[in-house]
């Protein structure tokens, strides 16, 4: 098993007016912000809003997702709760070839460690041709995995346990385990996180950021000087002071009127706030190139 490395994006999803998924759109999505720089793309994560999708409409993206020319730059989320969901969807995805996931522990109830390791081997046990990217989010699953958690999976599941997005960012610098990948979940960490020994980022950010991202990660792997990670932690910190799934969206629309479409209960920032987040950019001179579902 190779071990992943790179700089992904933490896919956003494109609607129609009428709120459904636009699958064509958001593969295209994909497909652009890769060829900008990331080396893959997960789909349905946070920034996704795979929460809020209805699974007709996943499994609709993920047969056509066949068929991109980047089939394998892909992780696949499942923004699922359900035990049962998460299972059946990533049967219907391994069924398609796709192996590599990024599952968060489920959320609203409260567990210690004990039953997220229940609740992972139930899934290897149902999906063994699965490699799992756990999801370390302790703000939206209520959850924080420990070092001795994913110690203890690993060894359970050497071969379907792979890595880790570290977005509570207890483990990224603690944790040292042979032939796994790790990644901070912000572009903030990426230098950092690199010099210690992670494998690169997941991050909503990187919709818009991945050309500054894999120059860092580049001039990294280069040992060239570093000229561009901190306009890269800039433009981080002036998304991150909002919701960052409406500031994307609400950046990304001033190109696009497609990415103005967001599913409720989540909405655009509102005018001053636009206003706010497009001027702190313009001041950081930073535009995307080409934008992006076109």
């Amino acid at each position: 098993m190779t071990k992943i490395k790179g700089i992904f994006a933490a896919g956003m999803s494109i609607f129609n007016d009428d709120l459904s998924l636009n699958v064509d759109k958001t593969i295209l999505h994909a497909e652009n912000i890769i060829e900008q720089g990331c080396h893959g793309v997960a789909i349905f994560g946070s920034t996704g809003q795979a929460q809020l999708i209805p699974i007709a409409e996943k499994i609709e993206l993920l047969n056509k997702l066949t068929q991109s020319k980047y089939k394998d730059n892909y992780i696949i989320g499942t923004g699922l709760n359900s035990l049962g969901e998460t299972i059946n969807l990533m049967k219907i995805a391994n069924s398609l070839d796709f192996k590599r996931f990024l599952i968060m522990p489920p959320a609203y109830y409260k567990y210690g460690d004990k039953e997220a390791i229940e609740f992972y081997s139930k899934i290897i046990e149902a999906v063994p041709k699965s490699e799992i990217i756990l999801y370390n989010f302790e703000k939206l699953s209520g959850y924080k995995f420990s070092i001795n958690c994913v110690q203890e999976l690993v060894q359970k599941f050497p071969k379907q346990i792979i890595g880790v997005k570290d977005s509570s960012y207890n483990l990224f610098e603690n944790l040292k385990l042979e032939n796994f990948s790790i990644f901070p979940g912000s572009e903030s960490k990426l230098l950092k996180g690199l010099e210690i020994g992670c494998s690169g980022v997941i991050t909503a950010t990187c919709n818009v950021t991945a050309t500054l991202s894999r120059k860092v990660f580049d001039d990294f792997n280069s040992k060239k000087k570093q000229s561009h990670n901190q306009k890269l932690i800039d433009v981080r910190n002036v998304f991150e002071k909002y919701n960052l799934i409406s500031a994307l969206h609400t950046y990304c629309a001033q190109e696009n009127s497609i990415y103005k479409n967001i599913l409720p209960p989540l909405s655009l920032l509102n005018d001053d706030e636009k206003k706010e987040l497009m001027d702190k950019l313009k001041n950081l001179d930073f535009t995307i190139k080409s934008l992006l579902a076109a």
